[in-house]
């Protein structure tokens, strides 16, 4: 069995506020990015697809794939506009021919059994995390990570106003990685970028992966329990956030 990870780092991250990119931003003198792509190494995964923005991948080689290590960053590619546009580069990476690698020795074939789909401004999944995630995919073929939700949840009507409160028990915030069978999610994301003008016509903005499976599959997603401490850096205020929960790992 072979699992590869696509980490996306290609967003610019506009609500943080900054001139960099969040996924380069520093925690404790290391980019968030760096973060993420330890938990990856150091977890069952085989290799790992690094997509990023433009003019990115030679910094993305020398400033943290080199200079720290990680050993398994076979590709690094440029990502799209939007978020499914850069999932599609991914998933197009690892189908293509071996000789893409940066490495230079990756064997057998380029395709893999699973791949995982992972913000690279999430830096707190944890090797155990993603394990978990693995076991689950192969009884199941999807499976994202996420927790049910610690508040109740209103639904707004379009002037504003509270329209239905759901039941607070079947709630789950979605995080990543979102988990797939490589040819379920690839078979997906090629319909998905064939009617993605379609979709936008009918007012239907695609937010995640498993909306994706869900749209151009029969395939249910499974929930697995990945942790609250799991967040995605996306204002100022979870740098704040981040830095406490930096101080209880060691990294």
């Amino acid at each position: 069995m072979k699992t590869t990870a696509i980490v996306l780092a290609a967003g610019q991250g506009k609500r943080m506020g900054s001139d960099v990119a969040k996924q380069y931003l520093l925690l404790d003198g290391r980019p968030v990015l760096y973060y993420t792509l330890k938990n990856f190494e150091e977890s069952p995964v085989d290799d790992i697809v690094l997509v990023t923005g433009e003019g990115q991948v030679e910094y993305c080689k020398k400033e943290i794939v080199d200079a720290y290590g990680f050993r398994k960053v076979r590709k690094i590619v440029v990502g799209g506009k939007e978020r499914y546009h850069s999932v599609a580069k991914g998933l197009s990476a690892i189908a293509e021919p071996e000789e893409a690698d940066l490495s230079g020795h990756y064997e057998g074939n380029a395709a893999c059994d699973y791949v995982l789909i992972h913000d690279g401004a999430r830096p707190f999944v944890t090797p155990e995390m993603i394990e978990r995630g693995i076991r689950v995919v192969q009884q199941y073929d999807a499976c994202v990570l996420g927790m049910p939700v610690k508040d109740t949840i209103k639904i707004s009507d379009e002037e504003g106003f509270a329209a239905d409160t759901p039941n607070r028990s079947l709630i789950w915030q979605i995080q990543t990685p979102q988990i797939f069978a490589f040819g379920l999610i690839k078979k997906a994301y090629d319909e998905l970028i064939l009617k993605e003008e379609e979709l936008h016509r009918k007012g239907i903005a695609v937010t995640d992966d498993a909306m994706v499976a869900e749209l151009f599959s029969e395939k249910r997603v499974k929930l697995v329990e990945g942790s609250y401490e799991n967040i995605k850096l996306t204002t100022p205020e979870d740098l704040e956030i981040a830095e406490t929960f930096l101080k209880k790992q060691q990294f």
